[in-house]
């Protein structure tokens, strides 16, 4: 264990790479829970249990309830778009298919960003967290050679010294693939997610404006 400390004191490399390390850690950890709340919670909604509820009230010509209930969940990715072309509806008794589509287009390059921002740095950290543990590795391995050819050493404390530069190189390893599995993990969960409630937004505002013009 005293090696091991000794191998990340401050006045060697290792110390450096794993502080690196560890912010990289927590920039990761602080980005997959405000993208997760953001996503997962703030922006999903089922989806065909509400757009059912839409089209009953489209159908029958409420618009009005309709985009009330649009209203009830501001948060929510597709609501909002929904919203966007039900309001053009609602607001007017003469519209065409082009009207109800600009404004459904408008609301879906209002939301996608949002739901697109951040996620693609928890790929970035993954890949930067590997090489951070692979320049500590690097570090670690000149640090072990260098005390093999170090002069006036010791055999016993040559053999330390070996030891605290390997241990060096494999704990940056390690501490780069433990940030960065995760990472690569939550990143491609979120971007399934996401594309999810892109696609959904797709095709569920298609039907509607389908449905809208139908009625008109």
């Amino acid at each position: 264990m005293n090696e091991l400390i000794a191998g990340f004191s401050p006045s060697a490399g290792g110390f450096w790479y794993m502080i690196a390390l560890a912010i990289t850690a927590a920039v990761a950890v602080a980005i997959a829970i405000e993208r997760t709340y953001y996503i997962i919670v703030r922006s999903n909604i089922n989806a065909p249990k509400f757009m059912a509820a839409i089209r009953k009230h489209v159908k029958a010509g409420e618009y009005k309830d309709a985009l009330a209930l649009c209203d009830a969940a501001p948060t929510k990715a597709l609501p909002q778009v929904v919203a966007a072309g039900l309001r053009k509806v609602a607001e007017s008794d003469d519209v065409d298919f082009r009207s109800i589509q600009n404004s459904v287009d408008e609301g879906t390059l209002e939301v996608i960003p949002k739901l697109q921002e951040r996620t693609g740095f928890l790929a970035m950290i993954a890949n930067v967290s590997t090489l951070i543990g692979l320049m500590g590795t690097i570090w670690g391995l000149i640090l072990a050679f260098k005390s093999v050819s170090a002069p006036g050493i010791d055999a016993a404390e040559k053999a330390r010294m070996l030891a605290a530069g390997i241990s060096t190189a494999m704990n940056t390893t390690l501490m780069g693939l433990m940030i960065a599995i995760p990472s690569i993990l939550v990143y491609t969960y979120l971007h399934n997610k996401t594309i999810k409630i892109i696609d959904e937004i797709d095709e569920h505002t298609v039907k509607l404006i389908n449905l809208i013009t139908g009625n008109q």
